[in-house]
């Protein structure tokens, strides 16, 4: 098997996703804290300067979250984390897609600083966009979700990966209310008695960086 190292920040939801799709697939790896990924240093690694990154037998390295759990899928297939048939492998990364690109990004304090100066701007900016993210996302698991449980069908998959440290984020830096959204707060609920998925959160995290 690869050696794996993974460069990280432990409050970071990018990160936690791949420490679920770790565990989930009993695969080792060493993780390295970065506190700084705006350095020269760093920038070698991953040009655009952010966590996560893969390093694979230190020779090669892969940056982005979901291009990284598609590696893993493609590489340790077992256990899955895309279904079997191609509709809901679509919907899965339909769903990775709207929590990777349409709501995480938009909720990062550096976007809300560029909006505005004002505390309280950034916090309505970062209200606006997280409950437009779970309002569609709401409506998507609807569909996908069979027991409310998981985002498709009944099994874990790389949409239960994402899901998971975006509302964790969304409630506990956020405030967000997850009132409107109950399929969205009872698949996090079921997911986070899992102890893959709750090994994996922040303040579990063996650092006090944040």
């Amino acid at each position: 098997m690869s050696k794996y190292v993974m460069y990280e920040f432990p409050i970071s939801s990018c990160s936690w996703r791949l420490r679920i799709a770790f565990a989930y697939k009993g695969i080792q790896y060493e993780s390295r804290e970065i506190e700084d990924s705006d350095t020269p240093e760093f920038r070698k690694i991953n040009p655009a300067g952010h966590v996560p990154v893969l390093e694979i037998d230190s020779q090669h390295t892969i940056a982005e979250s979901i291009a990284i759990l598609e590696y893993l899928e493609e590489v340790h297939w077992e256990p899955p984390l895309l279904p079997q048939d191609p509709f809901q492998r679509a919907k899965v990364r339909e769903i990775c897609e709207l929590i990777a690109s349409g709501i995480q990004p938009l909720q990062h304090p550096y976007v809300a600083q560029k909006y505005s100066d004002d505390p309280k701007k950034q916090a309505e900016w970062t209200s606006y966009y997280i409950n437009k993210g779970f309002r569609a996302l709401e409506g998507i698991l609807e569909e996908t979700s069979s027991d409310k449980t998981r985002c498709v069908g009944k099994s874990m998959s790389m949409a239960d990966c994402c899901l998971v440290p975006q509302v964790y984020n969304a409630v506990e830096r956020f405030h967000i209310d997850m009132t409107p959204y109950p399929i969205i707060q009872n698949i996090y609920t079921e997911l986070m008695i899992l102890p893959i998925v709750n090994a994996g959160r922040p303040d579990n995290f063996p650092s006090e960086s944040e």
